[in-house]
């Protein structure tokens, strides 16, 4: 093992398993365990350690000596530079393997508890183009390939550089040249590499520039890249998230299953001659593809667009989507799954497991825009939704009423607070408790009452398989686990939901 200040080379460490974040998992002879960027169970590689605390390292592959069978050959462009579907170059069936494992591990590891029924992972029958939302930034320092880096020679900057380090992948530093690069740089001799994409990760302040992205479909690519050559032509300004500076912030895309298409535009600024003229010229080069085009003026610090105002510039400011014979409005601050296709799988799994009879009430707590509530209505008596976002809230009640749905009752407020005997009393003792929790999962207080609730069934969604199994754990003192249904919604990702089935003891 040879070192070199902090960092080291390990070499020829086989690569075992999968950890937190789809990373590979070595051991060195040593002892030592590694976590390795890009490694795929079966690797045998020399790995750089960049850093390591106790007994386990982090780093990423220096050599790959020997490739694991699962290994296959990634098909994007940007795959290992921006950041996102980090496991292209693992077969798909390995992909699934591995979660299928996650899962198995968190109920063995952390909750401890028995299962009657552990099912096989329902994978994804589409492994690309299967999201109908994607967000991109405008940023002027776009994440520099090596082939990308000026020639340009430099000069000491007039502020100290920005911490960061060059590899194969590109590099994280802020260069300053002797000479400007052309116009749109807000100062001369900065770069100001102007691009549309993904962040960096460990490098919020750029953006990898994305021409082409297998996540979503046509006409998503065409948008992106039309948007930012328009930008370009009209020498507007990309935003510099480190100073604050610019016009052009972000884009969202959302595509749905029906064909139609919305566009969202955040703007620093609201300089109305630049808008329109920006916006008109998407309009024309894609007024067949487009339903709506959204816009917001957004000032803050940060990127969220949930507390501003939203100005439909074009169309009715919505797009459609379709689950089963659902029809769901979702507007430019709604939260819809993002694989439409397998979020009815999802759901599907949902309905099997409660084993509704139609005579049931139903308690669905953390439940978004309403989308599983909705879902089960037509199976139960009556069914209760509980959320914390009031926008959420109000998109659920407009789909109950678009699907002419009479036994949904909607919430706004936080799950751990809403739930009172006051609520149970004027809702009755539910027959079926449907929780879906963020990836963080329920508040303590929400699952000792669930536990003083003692419904007979429980059916717990979710995107963490860690904190659910967290929460099992407590749950084990009155419910047993009788199913458990891994479902891939994000191929080519770690990302794994989880549906399990309680039953009152």
């Amino acid at each position: 093992m040879t070192r070199k200040s902090k960092s080291f080379i390990a070499p020829a460490v086989p690569i075992h398993g999968v950890a937190d974040r789809g990373k590979g998992v070595g051991r060195t002879p040593e002892g030592l365990v590694l976590f390795v960027e890009g490694a795929v169970p079966g690797d045998v590689a020399d790995v750089f350690v960049q850093k390591k605390k106790g007994g386990f390292g982090e780093g990423r592959i220096e050599k790959l000596l020997q490739p694991s069978p699962q290994r296959t050959e990634p098909f994007c462009q940007h795959f290992s530079v921006c950041g996102g579907c980090k496991w292209q170059h693992l077969d798909y069936d390995a992909q699934l393997g591995h979660k299928n494992q996650t899962v198995l591990d968190a109920f063995q590891r952390i909750a401890k508890v028995s299962v009657q029924e552990f099912l096989p992972i329902l994978g994804a029958q589409e492994t690309t183009f299967y999201r109908n939302k994607l967000e991109f930034a405008f940023s002027n320092k776009r994440w520099l390939l090596p082939e990308e880096m000026p020639a340009t020679p430099l000069t000491p900057p007039p502020t100290p550089p920005l911490k960061g380090r060059g590899d194969a992948r590109g590099s994280e530093l802020t260069l300053h040249l002797t000479t400007p690069l052309g116009e749109g740089l807000e100062e001369p001799g900065i770069i100001g590499f102007p691009g549309l994409g993904f962040h960096r990760a460990g490098a919020f302040d750029k953006v990898v520039d994305i021409h082409y992205c297998h996540l979503q479909a046509e006409p998503s690519n065409a948008i992106r890249n039309a948007a930012r050559e328009i930008a370009l032509a009209q020498g507007l300004e990309f935003y510099d998230v480190r100073r604050h500076k610019g016009f052009l912030r972000n884009l969202m895309i959302r595509l749905t299953t029906t064909g139609e298409v919305m566009l969202l535009f955040s703007f620093a600024r609201d300089e109305q001659e630049a808008i329109q003229t920006y916006l008109g010229a998407i309009l024309e080069r894609f007024r067949e593809q487009l339903t709506t085009i959204v816009y917001c003026i957004n000032p803050k610090l940060n990127d969220t667009v949930f507390d501003l105002d939203m100005i439909a510039w074009y169309g009715k400011g919505f797009v459609e989507e379709q689950l089963g014979d659902l029809r769901f409005k979702i507007g430019p601050k709604s939260f819809f799954q993002t694989n439409s296709v397998q979020a009815k799988n999802l759901y599907d799994v949902v309905v099997q497991f409660a084993g509704l009879t139609g005579a049931e009430n139903v308690y669905d707590l953390y439940t978004g825009t309403g989308s599983i509530a909705l879902y089960v209505a037509r199976y139960c008596r009556q069914v209760v939704g509980i959320e914390e976002i009031p926008d959420a809230i109000a998109d659920a009640e407009e789909n109950r009423a678009r699907n002419s749905i009479d036994n949904a009752i909607f919430y706004a407020g936080d799950v751990k607070n809403v739930l009172s005997p006051e609520f149970i009393e004027r809702h009755g003792k539910p027959d079926l408790v449907i929780t879906d929790p963020p990836r963080a999962g329920m508040h303590e207080k929400a699952v000792r009452f669930l536990l003083d609730l003692a419904a007979p069934r429980i059916v717990y969604v979710s995107c963490n398989p860690a904190t659910q199994a967290r929460d099992l754990q407590l749950l084990d003192e009155k419910y047993e686990v009788l199913k458990v249904q891994p479902v891939d919604m994000f191929p080519h990702t770690h990302h794994i939901e989880n549906v399990a089935l309680l039953r009152l003891k």
